[in-house]
Parts: C-alpha cells; structure tokens; sequence
C-alpha cells in the first residue's frame, strides 16, 4: 500500500517529491499525488511534509 495524501492539507510544495527515494510523487493540479505502483512505503514523505498532509495506509 502507497502513502496517502490528505488533498485538504496538501498545497503542492514539492517537499515531498524532492524526497521520495523513488520518484514515486507527483504534484498535479497543486497537489501530491503518490504511485501505488512506484510507492516503498519507507515513510520518507511523512517526515518531510511541513503540512502533515501525508501518512501512511494500514
């Protein structure tokens, strides 16, 4: 499972792309979006979001 972004919080900054070990992130449209396909799940975005808009799915 793929981390998953709050779309209320996010505001597309790009702190999370810039992060992801694996390009897993895209901003579209002003906000993040993540690749389940391309997504570790190492947790990587959660630490760098300033907005906490990202956490990880159960």
């Amino acid at each position: 499972m793929a981390a998953i972004v709050d779309k209320e919080k996010c505001d597309g900054c790009g702190s999370c792309v810039e992060a992801c070990p694996t390009d897993a992130i895209k901003v579209e449209n002003e906000v993040a979006v993540i690749s389940e396909e391309e997504c570790v799940d190492c947790g990587t975005c959660v630490d760098e979001c300033p907005n906490e808009a990202i956490s990880m799915s159960e």
